[in-house]
């Protein structure tokens, strides 16, 4: 141990200390990777921690719920239903819902006396402050984070409440980040306009029952108007919307660690190139070839420690900026104030991952020291048996990556969903092992390419024929920059071009109006007569209503999206005129085709929805692809939805503006008889809004792509920097016999030419390619048809690294250029 510990000092630390360009490289390119998982997993961890809380925090001993099927809830009356069932202990009434407070959104909580016997968070409250509470008008208590003091009054919903108490301690501070509000059960849904319904009964059960007996008769007692499961239901819910998230989060991990597994290799690779001399040395005293790779992976293995460290920190910071940046569409009707948590596995993981990618990719460049003899003491880099690889290992790789390559492309050609992500990220490694099997050739096009600039072209391609494990590290850097660029950058055109088809009829409308943002789903009823003050305005030609509502289907949590005559709904202008006569006569129903997966229900099929009324069978008209960030959407007859799930009213106004009306103008004069907080905007904000979710997914996209390229930057720069220091005797020796430094600059520049301008065609081959796949990919995650498209601005990305390969070379060409001439020829 003592002798591990003395060499790793002596060699791997002085290395780190000499090289700290290349040590810092190494580092960050693993820190990007770990940051990428971490962040990963605090984003999920927080919405599901978030939601696991709460609901374990109001149920607390509970065993089963009664749920609402949409946000109308429930008849009240099913509580007596519930509570005379055999085994059932507590039957606990409540309204659970969001409100708008003047200090933010708040969780409104509308319980009784019954609620005590949970056990719950809110136990003591209920129990010991009811009295209090029922003595004060309108009076409800508050969490310490409401941030209205004791004996306040402020509005609520339809009313004004006024604050009996601020509930105090741990428990009571942990729920819901202590924004949520404990009003008695009547009150609740007095000032939410809700007389006579609930979202929720919790049911504890008798010591002696059997839960699933007592499951059945709950069930049965409901008759399908409310959904009966287990009070953890909702957390698995939530996930559905945060889904698309989780695809494009995981597929940014996977390319960041494939390219930092590749980069790493470089990055070794380099090292023991720059140590070859020493390498030799240890092999003349003795040394043993497994002994010094057991030393260089465990550099490498160092490196991935600290990197996944660092790399976790910086990845504890992004989970906590991307929750508070999550898309409203995403996070919409969870309830739940969303509090930062990283599951405990998280940190090891990702340090775990980090340390064994670096000990794989540092493995496979430590093969090199089994071909290092002792004798090489005394050559040149770049002049050593070991720079040539073996052509059975380039057949081996070639076919290996092909076979790979064929079998990527038939899995996302096949439509498998989820897999196919996975088959993404091994074609992108696969694409690196092909150009490693083509070694030869991508070295000589390079040669040939540098040899166009005169003899100074000529020195730099047998410089380049010289190195081919360096050139080709160097080329397949400017590839996966290149790649990286054209792939990312292409495929978010591709999606947001395609998105743009499918939501454009809503810009055909004049003034939209609703309760809820532009980005966001309107799910909350519009005012009563607002539709008949709307209409009254002058210069409007038309209203038209929408309703839009959660609900659960299946065990689901869908949108329901109610259709009227002449709407712009973009999910009603998908279908056939046919389909949409058929859905306005009430023959039906159109499901988007994620959901349609899911239920396991086809065209023609019969749907079963569950609603406060009974269940409702209904036929399936059409499958639609349709952009959705949670599970899927039921497109169904405004009025049938309605009647059926306890919805009066409207979610949005579709205004159109008579002839010769300017749109703006109406637009004002609408925007006046709105109350607030409504919102009023026009047609092209409303395809904004519609697209923001989509867009604010393709950040963690972006992001790679910008990580990517910066790193691969800084990998080149290394590369060349090193080209230049493995030639310092012959740069040395042609200044000597009379070369200019310019005629050095030259050589230099010709040299990354060649690098920048096979990694650029190269590189916009399989950009190309996986643009085209990514597509495909991203139609079966996004849940509809995503047109590949090449754009022209792909060739400039591929010209980018040619500037890029020459802006690189100039720093070590400078470097070259000024070599004192007696140093250069100097023996080490």
């Amino acid at each position: 141990m003592i002798a591990v510990v003395d060499r790793l000092r002596v060699f791997s630390l002085r290395e780190f200390a000499v090289h700290r360009g290349r040590t810092v490289a190494s580092i960050v390119v693993m820190a990007v990777s770990a940051s990428y998982l971490i962040a990963v997993f605090g984003i999920f961890g927080s919405i599901s921690g978030s939601v696991d809380r709460l609901a374990g925090g109001i149920a607390g001993t509970a065993a089963l719920e009664v749920a609402g099927i949409t946000d109308a809830g429930f008849p009240d009356s099913i509580v007596d239903d519930v509570a005379a069932l055999p085994g059932v202990a507590t039957a606990a009434p409540m309204l659970r819902t969001t409100v708008a407070t003047p200090s933010g959104h708040v969780l409104l909580l509308g319980a009784d006396a019954r609620s005590a016997a949970l056990g719950n968070n809110l136990r003591d409250a209920l129990g010991g402050r009811l009295g209090s509470l029922l003595a004060v008008p309108n009076g409800v208590l508050i969490g310490p984070g409401v941030g209205h003091a004791e004996g306040e009054s402020f509005a609520l919903g339809t009313g004004t409440v006024t604050v009996a108490g601020v509930l105090q301690g741990k428990r009571l501070a942990d729920l819901n980040d202590g924004h949520y509000i404990l009003a008695p059960l009547a009150l609740a849904q007095r000032v939410t306009n809700r007389p006579g319904q609930l979202d929720s009964i919790l049911i504890t059960t008798t010591p002696d029952a059997d839960l699933a007996t007592v499951r059945a008769a709950v069930t049965t007692a409901v008759n399908g108007r409310a959904v009966v499961g287990d009070p953890s239901a909702r957390a698995a819910q939530a996930s559905d919307g945060v889904k698309l998230m989780n695809y494009m989060a995981l597929m940014g991990a996977t390319v960041a660690f494939v390219v930092g597994a590749f980069l790493m290799y470089t990055t070794m690779t380099m090292a023991i190139t720059q140590r070859r001399p020493v390498i030799s040395i240890l092999r003349a005293i003795g040394g043993r070839r497994t002994t010094i790779v057991r030393d260089m992976v465990t550099e490498a293995a160092i490196l991935g420690l600290i990197g996944g460290a660092l790399g976790s920190g910086l990845g504890i910071v992004l989970g906590r900026v991307a929750i508070g940046r999550l898309p409203p569409a995403v996070t919409q009707g969870l309830e739940v104030r969303l509090e930062y948590s990283l599951p405990g596995f998280a940190i090891p993981a990702a340090i775990v991952a980090t340390v064994l990618t670096s000990v794989a990719a540092a493995a496979m460049a430590a093969r090199q020291v089994y071909k290092v003899s002792p004798i090489e003491a005394l050559a040149s880099a770049g002049a050593s048996t070991a720079d040539f690889i073996p052509r059975w290992l380039r057949l081996v790789c070639g076919v290996g990556a092909v076979l790979v390559f064929a079998g990527a492309i038939l899995v996302v050609v096949a439509h498998v969903g989820p897999i196919a992500f996975a088959a993404m990220g091994a074609l992108f490694a696969a694409e690196i092992a092909l150009g490693f099997a083509l070694t030869v050739p991508i070295v000589r096009a390079t040669a040939a390419t540098a040899r166009i600039f005169g003899s100074a072209g000529a020195l730099a391609a047998a410089t380049i024929e010289r190195a081919p494990r360096r050139v080709w590290a160097t080329v397949m850097t400017v590839l996966i920059a290149v790649v990286t660029t054209v792939g990312i950058t292409g495929t978010d055109n591709d999606m947001i071009r395609s998105a743009r088809g499918i939501f454009s009829s809503v810009a055909e409308t004049d003034v939209w109006v609703s309760a809820d943002p532009p980005d966001t789903y309107p799910t909350t009823i519009l005012p009563s007569g607002l539709t008949e003050q709307v209409a009254a305005v002058p210069g409007v030609a038309r209203v038209t209503e929408g309703s839009f509502a959660f609900a659960a289907v299946g065990g689901k949590r869908v949108l329901l999206d109610g259709f009227a005559a002449r709407t712009n709904d973009s999910l009603y202008r998908a279908v056939s005129e046919q389909v949409r006569t058929a859905v306005l006569d009430g023959r039906g129903v159109v499901v988007t085709q994620n959901l349609g997966t899911a239920l396991g229900v086809d065209v023609g099929d019969d749907l079963a929805l569950q609603t406060p009324h009974g269940e409702q069978n209904v036929a399936v008209l059409a499958l639609v692809p349709y952009f959705s960030t949670i599970i899927g959407t039921i497109g169904m007859n405004l009025d049938q939805l309605r009647q059926w799930f306890d919805r009066p009213g409207a979610t949005t106004l579709q205004v159109a503006a008579g002839p010769g009306v300017d749109p703006g103008e109406l637009l004002t004069a609408v925007r006046a008889v709105v109350p607030a907080p409504g919102y009023v905007y026009d047609g092209p904000a409303a395809l904004v809004g519609l697209e923001a979710p989509l867009q604010q997914s393709m950040f963690i996209a972006t992001a790679v792509w910008i990580i990517v390229v910066f790193v691969a930057a800084i990998a080149l720069l290394n590369t060349l920097t090193l080209s230049v220091l493995e030639r310092r005797r012959e740069i040395g020796v042609l200044r000597a016999m009379g070369s200019s430094r310019r005629y050095t600059l030259r050589m230099i520049l010709a040299e990354a030419a060649g690098i920048g301008v096979v990694g650029g065609v190269l590189g916009l081959a399989f950009g190309l390619a996986d643009q085209w796949l990514v597509s495909l990919v991203s139609g079966d995650i996004m849940n509809f048809d995503v047109n590949f498209r090449p754009s022209p601005a792909a060739l400039l990305f591929a010209a980018g690294a040619l500037v890029i390969s020459l802006l690189g070379s100039v720093p070590p060409a400078v470097r070259a250029a000024r070599l004192n001439i007696i140093d250069a020829v100097t023996v080490d």
